[in-house]
């Protein structure tokens, strides 16, 4: 049985550790307000362009954009949303072993797929298994902007603009409340579900619609890039501060149970100490 010390050591250091998870459950709640609130702000933009983009492509017809249209696949690129850091529940995982398994099960060479990453656990996880990671960045703030993603997305598009890969696959945690996160997997590129997406809409516009659409449909893909950032980062805060609120729990009842340990076993040593005196007086006599 362990010692009154050693007892009292684990008790001095979980409440230690309780008092960390604590201050992260609380912190991770004060992230997931703005994240919630920048996430939500994005949507009547997302839907606006989205409106546009397939009023203006299936409106006319001489509309003929590379981005638009389905080509014989030969590589697969896959844009991963991970977080920097753990701490967060199953967040990461859930996502990295869906990505992880789809690409098991369709790809059989390492040249049919190209993976772009960001944040620093899924680029990690795809180098330890010797997969190749063709772009990441990490290091993003809480409340990312556009700017701050800009460059990605932008060589992203450009890369399946230039034949890099042949249709792109998104995958991360969509927010749906505090304690649910889902992995989603959503298509990117080409935009050829427009039609399915949203109404369409009578549109006047200079200069032809091919002139707009080279503007609009890349910023449109990058903006898809983002929203789902945004969702993301909402859904990370979320699962970190669910998890930090499991972990405070848990140090909670393991304080409750070491103390009722401490309580049992001083309880011990007082009888053990009275039998000892009371003995010790008993061979005097």
């Amino acid at each position: 049985m362990a010692s009154l010390r050693d007892i009292k050591s684990r008790i001095n250091s979980t409440k230690k550790t309780s008092h960390i998870t604590k201050a992260m459950q609380m912190v991770s709640a004060a992230k997931l307000n703005r994240a919630e609130t920048n996430a939500k702000s994005f949507v009547p933009y997302m839907e606006k362009i989205q409106e546009v983009v397939a009023s203006i492509a299936l409106g006319s017809n001489d509309v003929n954009h590379p981005m638009l249209v389905k080509r014989p696949v030969k590589k697969t690129g896959y844009l991963v949303i991970t977080a920097d850091r753990g701490l967060a529940g199953a967040y990461n995982s859930n996502v990295l072993r869906a990505v992880y398994s789809k690409i098991q099960e369709r790809h059989k060479s390492d040249e049919e797929y190209a993976i772009i990453a960001i944040g620093r656990m899924g680029k990690d996880f795809f180098l330890k298994r010797n997969m190749k990671v063709m772009l990441d960045i990490s290091g993003l703030p809480d409340q990312p902007n556009f700017a701050d993603i800009m460059e990605i997305t932008s060589k992203t598009v450009a890369m399946f603009s230039d034949g890099t890969f042949d249709e792109l696959y998104m995958y991360y945690n969509h927010y749906v409340s505090a304690i649910t996160q889902e992995v989603t997997t959503k298509k990117i590129l080409p935009l050829s579900d427009l039609a399915n997406s949203t109404k369409l809409m009578s549109y006047e516009y200079e200069p032809s619609a091919e002139a707009i659409l080279q503007v609009l449909l890349p910023q449109y893909a990058e903006s898809l890039i983002y929203g789902a950032l945004l969702d993301a980062k909402a859904s990370e805060h979320a699962s970190r501060m669910t998890a930090m609120k499991s972990a405070t729990d848990n140090a909670a009842e393991l304080i409750d149970n070491l103390t009722l340990s401490y309580n049992r076993a001083r309880q011990a040593a007082i009888t053990q100490e009275l039998t000892e005196i009371v003995a010790g007086a008993a061979a005097l006599e």
